[in-house]
């Protein structure tokens, strides 16, 4: 009898396991690539030369890839830190677990919106992206531009940014220029008086731009002062600074040239080599921004070609699958190839229209033809953006232009850019056509 139990114990014990989280294998996927990019002349590790790197025989490597059969923990430990990774519990699932009834539990009861937090099971990663920044933002004096249409993840993923530093010691604050009222952007010296205060209320710091601001020099002089003399040496930690909403303050060109040559003067002061390049290397900024840069920058006065670029694109078809099986739909093929036929991989529009396929349980069909309806599941979403069309009458009249041309529009840039900032269009050969089926019907049928 205890002969039988121990086995039946040890039985059990080898039984035991882990697979791969979702969570998990993107954040695999983002490390391996990286390191291809920098390893490997870019070229995608075959299982031999991954076998070399982790210590980790094939057939194992093999099994730990599928995520079907179930691993023990050492073996991704192994393989997360060949990758400079540390294995969390987000990482991986029990082998009694199940990843579908997992999600159930955490579905949503209303629709994303915004920024999705960050232990959220529907965020998607978009390899590289995570790991460029996370390993970027490290480096002193650090520039990150962030750029995408708008709801495609750009906060979502800054928000990621901003946690990987905070558990590397770094201090961290936000600045969006969405609460900006039109007030704050009366004059430079009343717009950078409120960027310095929110910066210091983010970090929990007294405000005292009265012992550091002078009418004897310039705007971008004090600021950069108050930054050099105050915010960045107050600890000798680094200071992560993002900048949300960057794009806003284009309708402001006089205000913008100005705030951007001081953000382009603060990355060269962390480079020169000065007596004050120290402080200036503990800072790390991160800009987000939906547009091109239309603006007529200065190229040495600007930061917008400098430092790294992330550009986020629409979702990938597996990107699409995954998200799929985390809404606890079954035949995720079938579900991402109409998806992505629809919806062109639109991060929002996908995550609206899996809530609407998991939650109000609509078919595929259902979900087409309610889509342009007064109360189908993207109406708000439409009806916003034929607002924002409206208050700009060239805007309108160039999204009626592009829905117009079966072969695509030529717009002016400045047009073009603005409607590929919001969403709406994508160019094909340097043609602009509507960026999805979803906008391409909808605007057919608003913009006769």
């Amino acid at each position: 009898m205890v002969v039988s139990t121990f086995v039946s114990q040890q039985s059990q014990r080898r039984k035991r396991g882990v697979i791969l989280s979702s969570q998990g294998w993107q954040k695999l996927q983002a490390a391996e690539q990286l390191a291809a990019m920098q390893d490997n002349a870019s070229k995608p590790y075959t299982l031999d030369q991954l076998s070399d790197r982790t210590g980790l025989s094939v057939n194992t490597l093999t099994k730990v890839r599928r995520r079907q059969k179930p691993v023990d923990q050492p073996t991704l430990d192994s393989y997360f830190e060949a990758f400079g990774l540390s294995l969390t519990a987000d990482d991986y699932i029990g082998q009694d677990s199940s990843p579908t009834t997992t999600v159930l539990n955490r579905i949503q009861k209303v629709p994303l919106q915004g920024q999705l937090v960050i232990d959220s099971p529907f965020y998607i990663y978009r390899p590289p992206a995570e790991q460029i920044c996370h390993e970027e933002v490290m480096h002193p004096g650090a520039l990150i531009r962030v750029k995408a249409p708008c709801q495609y993840g750009k906060t979502s993923l800054m928000a990621r940014i901003l946690t990987q530093a905070r558990e590397r010691e770094c201090r961290t604050a936000v600045v969006s220029l969405q609460f900006a009222d039109r007030e704050i952007f009366s004059s430079i010296s009343r717009f950078l008086q409120w960027f310095c205060a929110v910066t210091t209320q983010a970090l929990q710091m007294p405000i005292t731009l009265d012992q550091h601001w002078s009418e004897l020099f310039g705007n971008n002089y004090n600021a950069s002062r108050y930054f050099e003399t105050y915010l960045l040496p107050t600890e000798k930690t680094p200071l992560v600074l993002a900048i949300d909403d960057a794009d806003l303050i284009f309708a402001y060109p006089e205000i913008a040239s100005d705030f951007f040559g001081m953000l382009r003067g603060w990355y060269e002061r962390a480079k020169h080599g000065v007596a004050s390049s120290d402080v200036w290397q503990q800072l790390r900024l991160v800009i987000v921004h939906s547009n091109e840069v239309y603006l007529p920058l200065n190229l040495n006065q600007s930061p917008f070609n400098v430092g790294l670029q992330v550009e986020l694109p629409g979702f990938t078809q597996s990107q699409v699958q995954e998200l799929v099986q985390r809404y606890g739909l079954h035949s995720s093929d079938m579900y991402a190839d109409y998806l992505i036929d629809f919806l062109a991989g639109n991060p929002y529009l996908t995550q609206l229209a899996l809530f609407a396929l998991s939650q109000c349980h609509i078919t595929l069909e259902q979900l087409e033809s309610q889509a342009i309806a007064p109360n189908g599941i993207f109406s708000s979403h439409l009806r916003r953006l034929l607002g924002n069309l409206h208050d700009f009458p060239e805007l309108l009249d160039a999204m009626q232009q592009v829905i117009k041309s079966p072969n695509g529009a030529n717009l002016s840039p400045i047009e073009g850019f603005k409607l590929q900032g919001m969403g709406l269009i994508r160019f094909q050969e340097h043609q602009a056509i509507a960026s999805c089926r979803l906008y391409q019907d909808y605007f057919s049928h608003t913009l006769k």
